[in-house]
């Protein structure tokens, strides 16, 4: 995986003072930072922001002025884990053609980290503190990757440490990078889960631009379980081609061969599914892609999605081959309906909280 090197680093004057800019001038000392003027915000360079690709290649530091931990929103009428979510960061430096951030940040692409991760952390102790008896499953990824800029970051030397000592909580750093240096020298106390987004090589040579091969997530999927982590694996966009389900067996028969099953704390499967305004910006962006002529429908909650048993003789395969590799590791499915459910392991949850709270026995409360 290529180093970040951004052209530029804009910081806020307000976050001169914090860890994140200290850390940042220590590992970018070859770029270039701009101080913004006292009547200058970030919020108002990010709006002007050109397009979601060009934005990836300057950085703004900034403090965050609205709430860091949300509900993930989900998607209407379909399965949801209840999950939670941490905005650390704002876009990507990796560039995946299908993602859904071209459409979700395309007013507000800039590429910004916050500063003020002690706000952060305070924010979520009240939230846990509070709420003992429920058990909170919470992730960095929904709008940024958990670990692709942690080398000069270093965010995560601060968020592990803090759910290490949470007993109602697991916090999962979701990635397709193999930024894992960071990790290694810390206890996670069964309370982090390192989790990949995979797809086979073939995929990510042509749909996944910027991001770590197999082979080095696979390595680095190891290195943290060496190191005491869990791992969690999400087959999440899964797309179909001629030659798909050979390709992701092989995937799935390298993954179990280089890790302990035992040690996997959850596995997702999920097809591709993209909104018709981001298949609009996607044959924009890459009107050669594949990804924007195959076929799909309209689903309930507005995404395009294979046809329903297309989707259903997918993941039943999948299931298939996870269960012989790892007979009880548990799986689910990302954004699918009760009837795909059914179809595929003949029951549904009755709600988010039944799916959410199956993750959470393999970690004692206590």
């Amino acid at each position: 995986m290529q180093a970040f090197h951004p052209d530029e680093i804009l910081v806020e004057r307000a976050s001169m003072e914090t860890p994140m800019f200290r850390r940042l001038r220590r590992t970018l000392p070859q770029v270039p930072f701009k101080i913004l003027k006292e009547d200058t915000t970030a919020g108002g360079l990010a709006r002007g922001s050109n397009s979601f690709g060009t934005a990836k290649h300057r950085l703004i530091v900034a403090s965050h002025k609205g709430e860091f931990l949300k509900k993930c929103p989900g998607s209407a009428g379909q399965v949801c884990c209840n999950y939670f979510v941490i905005n650390f960061a704002s876009n990507c430096s990796m560039d995946c053609r299908y993602c859904y951030l071209q459409e979700y940040l395309s007013e507000n692409p800039a590429l910004k980290v916050f500063s003020n991760t002690g706000d952060l952390l305070r924010e979520a102790d009240e939230l846990l503190s509070k709420h003992r008896r429920f058990f909170f499953r919470i992730g960095t990824g929904e709008i940024t990757d958990s670990l692709a800029l942690d080398p000069y970051t270093g965010f995560s030397r601060e968020i592990v440490p803090f759910f290490a000592n949470q007993p109602n909580a697991l916090l999962e750093l979701k990635t397709k990078s193999d930024c894992i240096d960071e990790l290694l020298s810390m206890d996670p106390r069964e309370r982090v889960v390192v989790a990949w987004s995979m797809n086979p090589q073939s995929v990510i040579e042509l749909h996944e631009q910027d991001t770590a091969s197999l082979d080095e997530r696979i390595a680095a999927a190891r290195r943290c379980q060496e190191a005491g982590y869990r791992l969690g694996f999400h087959f999440d966009p899964m797309i179909e081609y001629p030659g798909w389900d050979d390709d992701y067996k092989n995937l799935i028969e390298r993954l179990f061969a280089s890790v302990d099953w035992r040690r996997i704390a959850w596995i997702s499967l999920g097809v591709l599914r993209i909104t018709p305004a981001l298949k609009r910006t996607m044959r924009e962006r890459f009107p050669q892609d594949s990804l924007v002529t195959g076929e799909q429908v309209l689903c309930p909650d507005g995404k395009l999605r294979y046809f329903q048993p297309l989707r259903v003789a997918m993941y039943r395969k999948m299931h298939h081959w996870v269960r012989y590799a790892a007979p009880t590791v548990k799986v689910y499915l990302c954004m699918e309906s009760r009837e795909v459910w059914q179809q595929v392991f003949g029951y549904a949850p009755s709600c988010e909280k039944e799916l959410g709270m199956q993750m959470a026995p393999a970690v004692s409360t206590s």
